[in-house]
């Protein structure tokens, strides 16, 4: 199975994409929010794992272009910010997205969990 991560800090990116290819997950890494739909359009992920705080492009206008998107709107979006406000977090979820983690909340070994629960349940 494939995850795509939408991270701009390098050392989570890092440690997230070694802790999901340890699990046998492929990754492809974007940390650009304009890069976003491309690369999901080409690497076809089972599910996105996205940052919300991104240059050049929020992961809220990404979460709106992905579910606009009728090739790319089944895959499941997991939200991982360090936003963690109330209304941020309703409005993802309005948005499309199938969870989401306030990043100082769940240590990596939670999130990776996290991703695999809804990986089956998307099967």
């Amino acid at each position: 199975m494939k995850i795509l991560i939408v991270e701009d800090e390098e050392i989570l990116l890092k440690v997230l994409q070694e802790k999901l290819e340890g699990e046998k997950y492929k990754t492809a890494l974007v940390t650009d929010g304009a890069e976003v739909v491309r690369r999901a359009k080409t690497f076809r992920p089972d599910l996105i794992l996205l940052d919300l705080i991104l240059p050049n492009k929020d992961g809220f206008e990404v979460l709106k272009e992905l579910k606009s998107d009728p090739n790319l709107k089944l895959i499941p979006v997991v939200v991982l910010s360090n936003l963690g406000q109330d209304e941020e977090i309703k409005r993802a979820l309005q948005l499309g997205a199938v969870d989401y983690l306030v990043k100082i909340q769940h240590p990596i070994n939670e999130v990776v969990e996290k991703l695999k629960h809804h990986l089956l349940a998307g099967k």
